[in-house]
């Protein structure tokens, strides 16, 4: 398999946490979002998105990192990402989305350069913008923590919601967004950040880390 991401893209992050959390082996594809590299024919030829991640399996080419991790889970079941019973399944993937539809979109590369470059929002608007999506979608997220977290988002198994947790949190801190009031988020987060799947494919960890 091959893995074409950005050391810094919370959506890349997700899928290298599942493939780690699986034990899977993978090439990794840097695509450096800040130099435009997504923007290349070549990549383009791959993805018409040009977004990252994108999944190389064999012929197989995958995008969108919510479907790669549950392609990852049905072609390597063990250990498992989303939980066996129906419900549960739909709760878990309904906190992921919460992270991967409500949250992540708003304040992606692509929406803040619009903002600065085309409706002249300067830095301060803009990270008042950053702060007012996170935060208001992470209190969601911390409302539903309370019926479902374990040691985990849901459980005591890291899963679906685990991988997109964390590099929310991660892009939280970095955007200087005010955490303290989700001390299940924290709390989580820190358990998940102890453990080589998350902590090994830590950003900083990346072959084209800066």
């Amino acid at each position: 398999m091959e893995l074409y991401n950005y050391f810094r893209s919370s959506a890349s992050w997700r899928v290298r946490i599942a493939l780690a959390l699986k034990g899977l082996g993978y090439d990794y594809r840097g695509v450096h979002l800040l130099r435009n590299e997504q923007m290349a024919a070549e990549f383009g030829a791959l993805t018409p998105a040009q977004l990252v991640p994108l999944l190389r399996d064999g012929d197989a080419l995958i995008s969108q990192s919510m479907a790669i991790i549950e392609y990852l889970d049905e072609t390597h079941p063990e250990p498992p990402l989303l939980p066996s019973e129906p419900v549960a399944r739909a709760q878990v993937r309904a906190l992921a989305q919460d992270i991967a539809c409500e949250i992540h979109p708003l304040n992606n590369l692509r929406v803040l350069r619009y903002l600065v470059k085309v409706l002249g929002l300067d830095e301060e608007r803009k990270s008042q913008w950053i702060r007012h999506w996170v935060e208001g979608g992470l209190a969601v997220v911390e409302q539903r923590l309370q019926k479902s977290a374990g040691r985990f988002c849901f459980g005591d198994e890291p899963g679906m919601a685990d991988c997109l947790l964390v590099p929310q949190v991660f892009n939280a801190h970095r955007t200087d967004c005010n955490l303290d009031g989700f001390p299940t988020i924290l709390r989580i987060n820190e358990h998940c950040l102890s453990l080589p799947a998350f902590a090994d494919t830590h950003p900083s960890k990346c072959p084209d880390a800066e």
